[in-house]
């Protein structure tokens, strides 16, 4: 019999998430997908998401009902397994026969028709031991090493939060990344809600943000005011973060950089908040920054294939958003794949990129110019440290406290979040999934000391020998 099509690409994109390397959220919406019917689509998003959210969890459970040892089994043969027991142990709705026999006959049409049998067997021993209330579990979980693994996270990881943290944030944290994050937009024309509404949209207010919505059903994407870009997708956090850059008090002259700006829901915010402004944004490749154009399809705002360590401009600029390439731990309900992937060392990696970046767009930051540099990551290599390497030796710029910044957005009714002092790790912009209602992300304003005698440039041309125009 024919695998169900849901079942099929699920296979196929745990397949290419394990062996390319690829992001689940990239695959499932991709144009190959769109023949599947909605139900479909759902029910595939909801298997490859599980599944690797899950991924340690259901092989521990694998090991203990196998008489095979897991990383001698065929890679197919193993997402079968993990697709099945993911279906066993957290789906009700699916029936136990029903999970088992499709994860048979997946195998079988991967053409491992020999493992159906072991498939079969090893399934069956799971359904017959019945299911835990996990979620019960991570939240008394004593220690690092218990909570990674009701949680199904790295040890390492885990250990590093508590240290940070404390405990039982660490379980916020842990439980939020294994739940489906909320999707949330920014609705830059007020009509557009009638008008979502009439679609089948349905909207709740944002719990951080007075502009942002959250989506409680519907598909944003297929309404007409996403397609012209007047409804943005974009978790909350990240919309904070474009606040702080700049909040629509510049005058006609102003200049800003998105030095990393794809896919561009910040560039696109900034350029609407500021429709004075020039904002030209930047990204390194060239297949990515035409997207990057034709996504943001807005006058102000000019794109440019770059390297954002080598800047290619002849200019100051009033502001500068640097939100930089970093580990992703803040996203993890968003993109489970970064737990199996990530490893402690990689930070460290990262961080030399993530200064030279920060040293690059503050050399073109005008004097009384604010920068800010952000990340979706929870980790102190990525964050705090880059700001400190990176201003290290120089008196010329300043950490400004994002505490007053806060206090501005919430008496002009911006922020709706009324605990603004927990958004705060000192003079920096640090949310925490679970705890806030958004995605782990971190900011820091810097600011340059305005000088006398220097003034910033105009806005000028690209030198055309460093970088590509659209």
């Amino acid at each position: 019999m024919a695998v169900s099509p849901a079942r099929a690409v699920a296979l196929e994109i745990l397949l290419r998430v394990e062996r390319e390397d690829s992001y689940a959220a990239e695959l499932l919406h991709s144009a190959r997908l769109s023949k599947l019917s909605a139900r479909d689509h759902g029910l595939a998003t909801e298997l490859v998401m599980g599944v690797l959210r899950w991924q340690s969890l259901l092989d521990q459970r694998l090991a203990v009902a196998s008489s095979q040892k897991l990383e001698r089994l065929d890679g197919e043969v193993l997402a079968a397994l993990r697709l099945g027991v993911y279906q066993l142990q957290f789906l009700s709705r699916v029936p136990a026969r029903a999970a088992i026999f499709e994860s048979v006959e997946l195998v079988k049409a991967a053409r491992k028709r020999s493992a159906a049998s072991f498939v079969n067997a090893v399934l069956r021993k799971i359904a017959a031991t019945g299911t835990k209330d996990i979620f019960a579990e991570i939240g008394k979980s004593p220690d690092s090493i218990t909570l990674a693994r009701n949680a199904a996270h790295p040890p390492w990881l885990v250990a590093r939060w508590i240290e940070r943290y404390g405990l039982e944030t660490a379980r916020q944290i842990c439980a939020h990344d294994q739940t489906v994050p909320t999707t949330s937009i920014h609705i830059h024309d007020r009509q557009c809600e009638t008008e979502l509404a009439g679609a089948g949209v349905q909207l709740a207010p944002g719990g951080l943000l007075s502009a942002a919505r959250r989506v409680l059903a519907g598909d944003v994407t297929g309404t007409r005011a996403y397609q012209e870009g007047r409804v943005a997708i974009q978790d909350e956090a990240s919309q904070l973060v474009a606040l702080l850059v700049g909040r629509g008090e510049t005058n006609v002259d102003c200049a800003i950089l998105d030095c990393c700006a794809a896919p561009g829901s910040k560039t696109a915010l900034l350029a609407r908040r500021n429709p004075r402004a020039k904002v030209f944004a930047t990204e390194l490749h060239p297949h990515r920054a035409r997207l990057l154009h034709d996504l943001t399809r807005l006058p102000n705002v000019y794109v440019v294939a770059a390297d954002a360590r080598h800047l290619p401009f002849s200019l100051a600029f009033d502001r500068i958003l640097a939100d930089v390439p970093c580990s992703g731990t803040g996203t993890l309900a968003r993109n489970p794949e970064i737990k199996w992937r990530l490893k402690a060392e990689d930070l460290r990696d990262l961080q030399s990129r993530q200064v030279a970046i920060l040293k690059s767009a503050l050399a073109q930051l005008a004097m009384g110019g604010r920068l800010v540099y952000s990340t979706c990551s929870m980790e102190r290599e990525g964050n705090e440290a880059v700001v400190e390497a990176a201003l290290d030796g120089t008196a010329e710029f300043k950490i400004a406290d994002c505490k007053g910044e806060f206090e501005q957005l919430r008496q002009s009714g911006e922020i709706c979040w009324k605990d603004t002092a927990s958004l705060l790790a000192g003079p920096y912009l640090q949310t925490i999934p679970g705890v806030h209602p958004c995605d782990g992300f971190f900011a820091a304003m810097i600011e340059r000391k305005p000088s006398r005698t220097t003034q910033a440039q105009p806005p000028s041309a690209v030198r055309a020998s460093a970088a590509r125009r659209f």
